[in-house]
């Protein structure tokens, strides 16, 4: 009786650790991204997002603005709407930002974005699934130099790049008891501190689009890809059948 007593005090233990424990796992778990790459739609508020809130201070060094016309979008509204003053259409985007003041603010220079989520994948989800909880995990944290933390990335360096349209807020936490030790785990709930533009839906539906387009700029030929597999696949499959009537006619006179 008193194993069994063990194994369920065990049990609790893990499944509070699991829901959210702060300061032994490193991060919260990850919530799943709603990645559609074949959503246009998505792909450019995504791309927009990105050039108004991330390209100030990262690059992607490894993709075109006029590539952005694989999203539907022509080159006159990459100009107009996506491109910087000094931005020529068929130039790679490059971060604004120094990268002296940049390493001299946040204690490294911002890293380059164009494979992000594609290098982020890890035992907890893909890469796109970790930028999704990190870009909406943010809080206020005054104890720390940018006045930010995060729970998916404790000890983060970079500010929250979306404050303004999530606004501020902060976590609110369970102290539990774990090994005789005092662990604060999350609850899942959050304190809204001051409002932003958007609502909460508003905000993770933004985030989800921005993802997407994170997503798609790792691989924009993804989707062809994935079509020429399907295709491929349909030619196999009849190949494969006309094979095997070739074969029964080839021996159909063999006994």
């Amino acid at each position: 009786m008193k194993i069994w007593k063990k194994m369920v005090l065990g049990a609790a233990l893990c499944v509070g650790a699991v829901m959210g424990s702060y300061a032994a796992t490193g991060g919260i778990a990850w919530d799943k991204a709603p990645v559609k790459t074949n959503d246009l739609s998505s792909l450019q508020n995504g791309a927009k997002l990105f050039v108004n809130y991330c390209l100030n201070c990262h690059s992607a060094a490894f993709m075109r603005f006029n590539r952005l016309q694989d999203l539907g979008l022509t080159e006159q509204q990459i100009k107009d709407n996506l491109l910087f003053t000094t931005d020529k259409v068929g130039e790679t985007m490059r971060s604004a930002i120094d990268p002296l003041q940049a390493k001299a603010w946040f204690g490294a220079n911002p890293p380059d974005l164009t494979l992000i989520a594609r290098s982020r994948a890890g035992a907890g989800g893909t890469g796109a699934d970790y930028i999704y909880t990190l870009l909406r995990s943010y809080y206020r944290d005054p104890a720390k130099p940018t006045g930010w933390n995060n729970l998916a990335f404790p000890n983060i360096g970079m500010p929250n790049p979306l404050w303004q349209l999530q606004g501020t807020r902060k976590p609110i936490f369970d102290t539990i008891e774990e090994h005789g030790h005092e662990v604060h785990a999350f609850t899942g709930r959050w304190d809204q501190l001051t409002p932003g533009t958007m609502t909460p839906l508003q905000f993770d539906q933004a985030v989800g689009d921005l993802v997407n387009y994170l997503q798609w700029m790792g691989e924009p030929a993804q989707n062809k890809r994935v079509m020429i597999g399907v295709w491929v696949m349909m030619f196999l499959l009849v190949f494969t059948l006309i094979a095997w009537r070739l074969n029964a006619a080839y021996w159909k006179d063999v006994k």
